[in-house]
């Protein structure tokens, strides 16, 4: 009987020292899997740093950008690329340390609970994760009326595409049409899919900033956990560690966060190896239709 486990994180912000020594503390998971979800780090040096540690760690690891490392820095970094060129580049790393990323073939896990197919994908945001009342085209200076403001709308360039939304879209298009041949392949099995950024609207949760919401996906990908026969949904992005249930899927939100965010639990003694979510075998269904949401804070 299969008993590897599949794991995830997402947003461990390698940029903080503190984040760096955690990551250092990782500990020998023979025979299991990994999920990086995004939000690595800025550079490709923060890439190599996760990918080396992860990969003497794991069997199997796979990666899904996150807006992190889509930034292009003017100092702190040796690339220069912009857009769709950085984020082929982090590819290129990840592939070096055998890390599927979203560019390569989605694989089946057949470790404890599988078999089941690992989808990484990857589709930025369109801003419309906004009330109904506000036009599109105005949403970001809906945020700015109470001073929030993404930093990507300064380090996350578009290139070759004229903006962010253009670039969702193909992208949305690009994975969706992935995802569909996927369900042709393996009609039978069920999917894990990965994306830093949550595929629902109703998940995201941030009562400090609300207004952060319009950069936190699309309304594009709604439905896809039951269009396309998942059993689990991971993303990051928010900072913010849950679990919730939708249609019978179970949807995780794994980041670690910056080290101000995790505080408590490192006061704890509970670090990276503690916080990391078990995706499968994960826990049992639940028999009611739909559970309230888990907080994770503690992992």
């Amino acid at each position: 009987m299969p008993t590897g486990k599949l794991y995830a994180i997402a947003d461990i912000h390698l940029s903080f020292a503190g984040n760096r020594e955690a990551w250092a503390e990782l500990e020998p998971h023979p025979g299991d899997g990994l999920i990086l979800c995004g939000d690595v780090g800025e550079t490709i040096e923060h890439l190599r740093l996760a990918f080396s540690t992860a990969a003497s760690c794991f069997d199997t690891l796979w990666w899904c950008p996150g807006n992190h490392e889509l930034y292009t820095l003017s100092t702190g970094s040796n690339s220069r690329a912009r857009g769709e060129y950085k984020y082929q580049e982090c590819v290129e790393l990840a592939r070096q340390f055998g890390v599927i990323t979203p560019e390569d073939d989605f694989v089946v896990w057949e470790g404890h609970k599988g078999p089941a197919v690992i989808a990484p994908i990857f589709t930025l945001y369109d801003y419309s994760f906004k009330p109904d009342d506000v036009p599109l085209d105005n949403a970001v200076q809906w945020a700015k009326e109470e001073n929030i403001e993404a930093t990507d709308e300064y380090l996350l360039h578009p290139d070759p595409y004229l903006s962010r939304q253009e670039w969702c879209r193909a992208l949305v298009q690009k994975f969706e049409a992935k995802l569909e041949a996927a369900k042709v392949q393996f009609p039978s099995l069920p999917f894990v899919i990965a994306n830093h950024w949550p595929l629902r609207k109703d998940l995201v949760y941030l009562p400090r900033i609300p207004r952060f919401t319009i950069w936190c996906g699309t309304m594009l990908t709604e439905d896809w956990h039951r269009r396309f026969n998942a059993k689990v949904v991971i993303s990051g992005h928010l900072h913010v560690r849950r679990t919730d249930w939708k249609s019978g899927c179970r949807f995780e939100e794994v980041s670690l966060g910056y080290p101000r965010q995790w505080k408590e639990s490192a006061d704890m003694s509970l670090g990276v190896n503690e916080l990391l979510r078990e995706i499968l075998p994960g826990p049992e269904t639940p028999t009611c239709r739909e559970p309230p949401t888990q907080w994770r804070r503690y992992g």
